[in-house]
């Protein structure tokens, strides 16, 4: 594809006049040609109008990974409105929290997750209507069939939000990152310049769809018309036997679930011969996991580095230095900016680049950036400069060959298992337990994980503190994946003069003989 796109309403197009009887999309045994996701895309389409959905409104998906989601995306980009796909393993408080932040008018909710949501229902003012998705109870179907499919496209602007994926933030609560069809379409066209990409490959989309490595690999795809092969929940037998099966050629995993991968029985003898690149990032990947994938997956691992707000990937270490002894200092690098970025290290309190080896805040210019944050104006002037600039929080710092070293983050976030985790999520839960004074949360290193939370605390005057009981009260309050998984107990946590809590000396102990390494 030579010609850029002004927006994704157009590619589904494309590819039905050039490739109508090619398979698109294939999930659960069922394939779906260009042609009959077109029409479907359509139908939705024409279903939101009915329902009376408007530009710039949002509907909200809360299901497992299924087409109907990735079918609900593209229709939102014909009718001006945005899917806000919700992450399912956030706790019910959480999950309310986003559905009505985003304000969506229409919920779509996967078998798994109808109870909690009737039990929900009345928390949720702007939800018109909910429509159940799958399984025994499927609605989705008759919703769409109901309708002819409706050709009109809504005439907006490359800048309109289609979908919405929540990051959480430093303030606790998660911000939806609005992006939109200029950014989706620069990251596929950056992408797909770097990873051999085109329409013969087979897809795999393993990742969940509210995660952007997800939607944003799965739409890659797409503009590419590439086959998609979409898997409901990323079981690491079920991945090794769907790449050797279906042949893909492209996937992208985290570190968490390939370390799984390679302790599935027979691992090693499956046939992985098709792939011709496998993506991994999103969290640490230690390194007697990389050499067990390696062997496992010779010459195709490519280390990316990213974030939500930039739809993805922003830099990528390749093969060959995977491969190659000479340079093996490199494993523990991000890598190069793919095509299409700008990279630079900036003092994180002036914003003045720092001298090439100099550690401080990454900072990322493309046109893969987010339109901001939905309904948070002063938290997108302070991610993104007037010139474009977007302040990723973490912290690193380049090589005089431009390889990028991801070495802290800016804002303490932790990265376990592939999944963003903001230590102010997790200590305004547990500020709130009588028997903590103060608290601070850290991410200390796990050999599966790459890092976990921990919480540090001090005993509020006259309390005692159960290790245990602290932890029982964050599974009830927070998603099991936010939850540390110890706690220590100080006198006292190490602060600055101006009273700031000091956590990197407090995960100092912890990451000693580590090389702390973030992608």
């Amino acid at each position: 594809m030579t010609t850029r796109l002004s927006d994704f309403t157009t590619i589904i197009t494309r590819w039905e006049t050039q490739r109508p009887d090619a398979v698109a999309l294939t999930f659960g045994g069922t394939d779906r040609t260009w042609a009959q996701l077109g029409r479907r895309v359509r139908q939705a389409a024409a279903a939101l109008r009915a329902a009376g959905l408007v530009p710039g409104d949002r509907v909200a998906v809360l299901d497992l990974n299924h087409p109907s989601c990735l079918e609900l995306t593209l229709a939102c980009a014909r009718v001006g409105t945005a899917d806000a796909v919700v992450n399912f393993r956030l706790a019910p408080r959480e999950i309310v929290y986003v559905i009505n932040d985003a304000q969506a008018r229409i919920l779509f909710v996967g078998p798994e997750f109808a109870a909690a949501v009737a039990q929900m229902r009345d928390s949720l003012p702007t939800v018109e209507q909910v429509i159940h998705v799958g399984g025994d109870g499927d609605e989705y179907e008759a919703w769409i069939a109901a309708q002819a499919p409706d050709p009109e496209i809504h005439a907006g602007s490359p800048d309109d939000c289609f979908v919405q994926l929540y990051t959480s933030g430093t303030t606790g609560f998660p911000k939806g990152a609005m992006l939109t069809h200029r950014a989706l379409l620069a990251h596929s066209s950056h992408v797909m310049a770097d990873f051999d990409l085109g329409p013969d490959a087979i897809v795999q989309v393993a990742m969940p769809l509210f995660h952007v490595g997800g939607t944003s690999y799965a739409l890659l795809a797409i503009y590419c018309g590439a086959r998609i092969v979409l898997m409901r929940l990323p079981d690491p037998a079920a991945v090794l036997e769907m790449i050797e099966s279906e042949a893909v050629t492209h996937t992208f995993l985290v570190p968490a679930l390939m370390a799984a991968m390679t302790q599935v029985p027979g691992a090693a003898d499956r046939d992985c011969s098709s792939l011709r690149a496998l993506s991994y990032g999103a969290s640490p990947m230690p390194l007697p996991v990389m050499r067990a994938c390696l062997s496992l997956f010779p010459g195709v691992m490519h280390q990316v580095y990213g974030m939500t707000e930039v739809c993805g990937v922003v830099t990528s270490l390749g093969p060959e230095d995977h491969s190659d002894p000479a340079v093996a200092h490199r494993l523990v690098s991000a890598g190069t900016p793919i095509h299409g970025v700008e990279i630079e290290i900036r003092d994180p309190a002036t914003g003045a680049p720092v001298p090439t080896g100099e550690p401080g805040e990454i900072w990322m210019r493309t046109e893969q950036l987010m339109g901001g944050y939905w309904g948070r104006p002063d938290a997108t002037a302070a991610a993104v400069t007037d010139d474009g600039w977007l302040r990723s929080g973490d912290g690193g710092h380049q090589d005089a060959e431009g390889y990028l070293y991801v070495t802290d983050r800016i804002k303490d976030m932790i990265i376990s298992g592939g999944e963003n985790i903001y230590p102010a999520e997790i200590e305004r839960v547990l500020a709130e337990h009588p028997s903590v004074g103060d608290v601070a949360v850290i991410g200390v290193p796990d050999e599966r994980w790459g890092e976990v939370g921990k919480a540090v605390v001090v005993p509020a005057p006259g309390s005692t503190v159960d290790a245990d009981a602290l932890l029982a009260y964050c599974r009830e309050h927070l998603a099991a994946f936010k939850c540390p998984k110890s706690v220590d107990v100080l006198e006292e946590l190490p602060r600055n003069p101006t009273g700031k809590i000091l956590k990197k000396d407090l995960r100092t102990p912890y990451w000693e003989g580590h090389e702390r390494q973030v992608v």
